[in-house]
């Protein structure tokens, strides 16, 4: 499966739960983890661990075991590894208090500046 098909399916996954707020950010050449980062919000832990779910329950039928799961029992933060995609599922006050978002905005252009600096 394509990263984009990955993508796609992890979207779709999240859209069919009603995930709000997704938000994809492409973190190639910034880190050897993931290619894509998929952050989404649920309103509840019920709902957080359900979309969770959805995104797992998806990727294996497509033929796409998730390396890992975790934070599932908690529900405030599930991340769901699919490998080259790691989906982040929260709720909004935990995904504010994190703000993965901002997390990644340091661009590569950044990260060359600051080394050249050093």
């Amino acid at each position: 499966m394509s990263i984009d098909e990955l993508r796609a399916l992890a979207r779709e996954a999240l859209e069919d739960l009603k995930a709000e707020d997704i938000v994809e950010l492409d973190v190639q050449g910034k880190t050897s983890v993931a290619d894509y980062i998929i952050v989404a919000s649920g309103n509840s832990a019920r709902h957080v661990k359900s979309i969770a779910n959805n995104v797992v329950m998806e990727a294996k039928h497509a033929g796409n075991q998730p390396l890992g799961v975790e934070g599932e029992n908690d529900g405030e933060w599930v991340l769901v590894d699919l490998g080259d995609v790691v989906v982040h599922i929260m709720q909004a006050p935990t995904r504010e208090f994190y703000n993965l978002e901002g997390l990644w905005k340091v661009t590569i252009e950044d990260k060359q500046a600051m080394e050249a600096a050093e």
